[in-house]
């Protein structure tokens, strides 16, 4: 009986463990989301701080994405962006980039093919991520037309 008793417990607590890491795992996942969410806005904001100090004449996007960290159009130093950002769901610091017909990076993209959890209500300047199904799909860019994207994965 006390065998019996013991198994039915040890039975239990495993279940109740697996529930646990399961809702662990999806609270990990949507903290990375969140955190993407804000990476991917600060490079969003540090192109456009890239084009609206664009001086005449010479391109407003970057070629690559250290040119956002050390503007080389000045002489002395100008940042649009303190760091580059860790992807969340990689751990690595390197980006899928979106570059316009001229070859210069007009958007960022993760390179996790994860599931995406958040597929709606994202905030109005990120709209166009509704319905994204993965994290290789929330693409942040300088407001530019899709047809003159090109993913570079």
């Amino acid at each position: 009986m006390i065998y019996i008793a013991l198994l039915l417990a040890i039975a239990l607590i495993g279940g109740v463990s697996a529930v646990g890491l399961k809702v662990a795992k999806t609270q990990q996942i949507r903290s990375a989301e969140a955190e993407l969410l804000e990476i991917g806005m600060a490079f969003r904001n540090a192109l456009q701080s890239y084009a609206e100090a664009t001086p005449n004449g010479l391109p407003n996007t970057p070629s690559a994405l250290s040119e956002l960290l050390r503007d080389p159009r000045f002489p002395g130093m100008k940042r649009h962006l303190r760091r580059l950002y860790h992807d969340p769901f990689t751990g690595k610091a390197e980006w899928g980039v979106i570059r316009g017909p001229d070859m210069r990076i007009v958007g960022i993209h993760s390179l996790s093919e994860t599931l995406a959890l958040k597929s709606e209500n994202f905030p109005l300047e990120l709209a166009s991520l509704t319905g994204s199904k993965r994290h290789a799909d929330w693409v942040f860019t300088l407001g530019v037309p899709p047809a003159l994207m090109e993913p570079q994965r």
